[in-house]
């Protein structure tokens, strides 16, 4: 199934090669949001794969004590930003088991194939290597949404997709699963971003190569009103406009055999009430 046009995702991330540096800080936040990730495993990681992190995720990686970061991106424009390779996360030209961690910030939520790539990066990684990403989920953008497709259905009677589609956090984990992922885990948290104006949000959207590439886009030049309409239509607080960011963070593991297993179902030696201290009861 093919959702988004990944071309025009590509151009306009070369674009965004020159621009990016405007939206620095909130990739940062994000970047370091994930990589909390390693403080919680003692593991110490040699070979690090990074996809899409626009400049930000690796340099945090050496700053972690990483000696070998291979970084990635779609546009050969930003991969040469970042000191990196142009790659498609869509086919990764990695040998199996080539690195112990692979890290995808922000950069995932473009990709058609996403259970093709997932199975991609694992085969990448070496037996118990892990994998850390960031995607916006669901609710992300979601008044920038509802604003537009008001604004677009009042002047054209009808609303065509003009911000991605976000997965919803209870399919994460599936995808994982899907992917042959071992203990796999899926969180989400928001960031808390606000704007001043509309104008700022579209400015940092436009810097970050983040502009409409679904295929089933209104090809149509936007009418002049729609942008102006949509803005005044954003719901606006004491902070100011917040459009919404949710981060859906997976984490998981390439299969080993000395990982941990869950019970198999039955196999239990002790009651739950015993555990706990209480009379058990039957019902019926």
């Amino acid at each position: 199934m093919r959702v988004f046009d990944r071309r025009l995702v590509r151009r306009r991330r070369d674009r965004a090669a020159t621009t990016v540096g405007a939206v620095a800080p909130i990739l940062e936040d994000c970047a370091a949001r994930l990589l909390d990730r390693l403080d919680d495993t003692t593991r110490r990681f040699g070979r690090a794969l990074e996809i899409g992190g626009r400049g930000v995720v690796a340099p945090m990686l050496r700053a972690r004590g990483i000696p070998f970061v291979v970084s990635t991106d779609l546009s050969p424009a930003m991969a040469a930003r970042a000191g990196g390779v142009a790659a498609d996360e869509e086919a990764l030209p990695f040998a199996p088991e080539s690195f112990d961690l692979v890290v995808a910030s922000l950069s995932l939520h473009w990709v058609n194939d996403l259970p093709g790539t997932l199975i991609q990066i694992r085969r990448s990684l070496v037996p118990d290597g892990l994998f850390l990403a960031s995607i916006p989920g669901l609710g992300t953008l979601q008044p920038l949404r509802e604003a537009l497709a008001g604004a677009e259905a009042e002047l054209r009677g009808g609303v065509s997709p003009r911000v991605s589609p976000f997965p919803e956090l209870r399919d994460a984990a599936g995808l994982l699963q899907r992917a042959g992922f071992a203990l796999p885990v899926a969180d989400a948290e928001e960031v808390p971003i606000a704007y001043r104006s509309a104008t700022g949000l579209f400015a940092d959207l436009r810097a970050a190569g983040e502009g409409n590439a679904v295929l089933a886009r209104d090809p149509r030049v936007p009418p002049r009103a729609l942008f102006p309409m949509a803005a005044a239509a954003l719901p606006e607080g004491a902070n100011g406009i917040r459009p919404g960011l949710r981060l859906i963070v997976l984490t998981a593991w390439a299969p080993h055999e000395g990982q941990q297993k869950p019970a198999r179902p039955g196999s239990a030696t002790h009651r739950l009430a015993d555990a706990l201290g209480t009379v058990e009861r039957k019902v019926g």
